[in-house]
């Protein structure tokens, strides 16, 4: 058992397995709030409104259009201006000032205008005429959204989806690189970059970052399938995660 526990991968896949936490940690803070502000925004920009379609368009475009990795920075100092005249008198500046509140901040605003455009695409792509259904039936807009727009919308989108939740995993790993790190609040990256100034050993301690990553992007995947398993269940296409890949088509 000592040779196991003294073993360089092992020690590297005990020590980063607290600073994975982080990064699930922003993962996870974004998407319950990423995910109503995305379907809200597609939903505006599919909007006969001008005005609204207009908002919901410069929003998309804003976030899509610039580097994640400036959004931290231009948020990080925004919020280090208003610090001294707002946020401190108000005793709220280790809140707002602290990493773990602007990551997720960022990482909504972000996700939400990506995901909002693969909510979009989906709301063009479905059929009028279960519309038109759905109105013959005597139901309202409200009606029709919920019971034909949305769960077929979401159906269509679901994967695409999937694609922007691992992604946005993935995005965590520049919330160190670009906000200041409190106390042993680290994260994946920031750990390994840690281990490598030590021994620099790059190919073991990255690898094994990356490993984690892996391992749990692939559960994220495994996830998403049961759930679109579940969203496809009356269509009966036997949708779901598969380990084993086709090599025979």
């Amino acid at each position: 058992m000592d040779w196991l526990l003294n073993n360089p991968i092992v020690q590297d896949i005990i020590t980063l397995a607290k600073p994975a936490t982080f990064n699930i940690y922003f993962a996870l803070a974004s998407i319950p709030i990423g995910f109503p502000l995305a379907v809200l925004l597609a939903v505006m920009k599919n909007s006969g409104n001008g005005l609204v379609s207009r908002v919901a368009r410069v929003y998309i475009y804003a976030f899509r259009g610039s580097p994640l990795f400036i959004q931290f920075f231009m948020f990080y100092s925004i919020m280090l201006a208003f610090n001294l005249s707002h946020w401190k008198p108000m005793g709220i500046d280790h809140i707002v000032m602290h990493p773990l509140f602007i990551g997720p901040l960022v990482l909504i605003l972000n996700t939400s205008a990506y995901a909002a455009e693969i909510f979009y695409g989906a709301l063009r792509s479905l059929p009028k005429g279960e519309m038109e259904a759905a109105q013959a039936f005597g139901m309202n807009r409200w009606q029709t959204f919920k019971a034909v727009t949305w769960p077929n919308a979401l159906r269509l989108a679901w994967p695409a989806y999937t694609n922007e939740v691992v992604f946005l995993f993935h995005a965590t790993a520049l919330v160190y690189f670009t906000l200041p790190v409190i106390n042993e609040q680290k994260d994946l990256m920031n750990k390994a970059g840690e281990l490598f100034e030590r021994d620099y050993n790059v190919f073991l301690h990255f690898s094994v970052a990356g490993l984690y990553f892996l391992v749990i992007s692939m559960a994220i995947f495994y996830i998403s399938g049961l759930i679109y398993k579940r969203l496809c269940a009356h269509l009966d296409t036997g949708a779901a995660f598969k380990l084993k890949p086709n090599y025979m088509r």
